[in-house]
C-alpha cells in the first residue's frame, strides 16, 4: 500500500496527525482522565502478553473473516465511538462510516457525535452500530432508537461507564467548551493548521447534532456544556430492562470489568459484553481490559461474544486481546490519527496496517483464524 513506508506504524500516523490537528483539540482526542493512568497501565498489561510461537507450524494461509453477532466482517477490528468526531477532524464521523462500508467492519456512531444516524445514514452501509448516553425521558429514548434504526443502525450498545462526566485535566487546561467558542487563541491554533481548517470552511460549529430535535422540549440544566448532557441519565438496572424492551435488536453492554456483573448482564438480555476502561477517559482508578479480560471470558462462558478495547496500538495487541478472550477489538483514537494524517486514506491505511501485522503474526503462531490465538500463552 502506497502509505507504508510513509506511516509504517500507527504511532507514525498519530506523530503527524498532532502537527495536523489544532493543539486544543489534539487535547480532546489524545488526553484521560487524572495523571492518565489508566490509560498508561492499559499499555503497560497489554505489553506484557506474550504469545507462544509455534515450532515447524508449516505454510498457513490466514483468513481473518469473522462472525460477531450474526454477521460477516472482513476481520476481527471496528471503528469504536468517539464523542465529537468531527470536531477532531472535518467530516469524521461520514468518512469513518465509509471506511466501515468499505472494509466490512462494524462502524459505531456515537450519540454525542458532531453528525446524526440520519447525516451517515447513506455511507454506513450495513455496517451500522449506535452508541447511546441514555435518555432519562422515555419517550426521547424510543425515538432516538427508532431514529437510529431508520438510518440503518441495526446493533445497539449501552455505554454503562459514564455515570457522570469525569474531570479530563487536559481539556479543563485548553479550555474546552462544546461547541467550542472562537477565541483568539482558538483562531491561532486553528489557523497553524492550514488542512484541518480548510476542511471546516463552510461548515457550522461542531457540537452534539443529535439533540437538535430535543432543544424545545427539554431545559438545560445550569453548568451542562450543552443539551445532551441534560437528557442523560445515570443507567440502572431497571434501565436495562425498559432499553432491552425498546430495541428488539443486538444489544451490546460496553463497558464491562467486574466478572461479576456477567451473569445479571447476560440475564437482562445483553447479547455481547465489551469489555473497556474508555480509554483511561473515565476512571483513573479502573483496572485494564487485558488484566480483566480472562476473568470476564471465565465468567460469561466460552460462548458469549466480547468485544475488547484500549491501547491498541499494533494488529499483534489485537492478537494479544484475543488470547485473553476477546471475539472482537475495536479502536478509536487510532482511526482518528488516521484521519488527521491523511484524511479518509489515512484512516483506511489504519485497518492495513493492522490486518497485516496480524497476518504475519499468525503465520509465527501458526494459526489461519484469529480466533485460534484464544489461549496461546505461555503457561506459568
Amino acid at each position: 500500500m502506497r502509505l507504508d513506508y510513509r506511516f509504517p506504524a500507527l504511532s507514525d500516523l498519530r506523530d503527524h496527525a498532532r502537527r495536523r490537528i489544532p493543539h486544543y483539540m489534539w487535547e480532546y482526542l489524545d488526553n484521560a482522565t487524572g495523571d492518565e493512568g489508566a490509560r498508561h497501565r492499559a499499555e503497560a498489561a497489554l505489553d506484557a502478553v506474550t504469545l507462544m510461537p509455534a515450532v515447524l507450524g508449516g505454510e498457513t494461509t490466514p483468513d481473518l473473516e469473522t462472525q460477531l453477532l450474526g454477521r460477516s466482517h472482513a476481520c476481527p477490528i471496528g471503528i469504536a465511538p468517539m464523542g465529537m468526531s468531527g470536531a477532531v477532524w472535518p467530516d469524521a464521523e461520514r468518512l469513518l462510516a465509509r471506511i466501515g462500508a468499505q472494509a466490512r467492519i462494524p462502524f459505531c456512531l456515537s450519540t454525542v457525535a458532531a453528525a446524526t444516524p440520519e447525516d451517515v445514514a447513506g455511507d454506513v452501509g450495513d455496517m451500522g452500530w449506535f452508541q447511546l448516553y441514555a435518555p432519562s425521558d422515555p419517550a426521547i429514548r424510543r425515538d432516538v432508537l427508532d431514529r437510529a434504526k431508520a438510518a440503518g443502525f441495526h446493533t445497539l450498545i449501552l455505554t454503562v461507564d459514564v455515570p457522570v462526566l469525569s474531570r479530563r485535566e487536559r481539556e479543563m487546561r485548553v479550555k474546552i467548551r462544546n461547541p467550542m467558542p472562537l477565541t483568539p487563541s482558538v483562531i491561532l491554533q486553528s489557523a497553524l493548521r492550514p488542512a484541518w481548517t480548510m476542511g471546516m470552511l463552510g461548515r457550522p460549529i461542531p457540537k452534539p447534532r443529535l439533540f437538535d430535535k430535543y432543544e424545545g422540549t427539554i431545559a438545560k440544566r445550569a453548568g451542562d456544556k450543552h443539551i445532551g448532557l441534560s437528557m442523560r441519565c445515570a443507567p440502572d438496572w431497571a434501565y436495562l430492562d425498559a432499553l432491552r424492551a425498546d430495541w428488539d435488536g443486538p444489544l451490546v453492554i460496553k463497558g464491562v470489568l467486574d466478572p461479576a456483573a456477567v451473569p445479571p448482564l447476560l440475564a437482562a438480555g445483553a447479547d455481547a459484553l465489551w469489555v473497556s476502561n474508555h480509554g483511561g477517559r473515565q476512571f483513573q482508578a479502573a483496572p485494564t481490559p487485558a488484566d480483566q479480560l480472562q476473568l470476564i471470558r471465565k465468567a460469561a462462558g466460552p460462548d458469549v461474544p466480547l468485544i475488547a478495547d484500549g491501547a491498541v496500538r499494533s494488529g499483534t495487541d489485537v492478537l494479544r486481546l484475543m488470547a485473553l478472550g476477546a471475539d472482537f477489538v475495536m479502536l478509536g483514537r487510532a482511526f482518528h490519527y488516521g484521519l488527521g494524517a491523511a484524511g479518509f486514506d489515512g484512516a483506511a491505511h489504519v485497518v492495513h496496517l493492522l490486518t497485516e501485522q496480524m497476518k504475519i503474526d499468525m503465520a509465527q503462531l501458526a494459526i489461519t483464524r484469529p480466533s485460534e490465538a484464544r489461549g496461546r500463552l505461555p503457561l506459568n
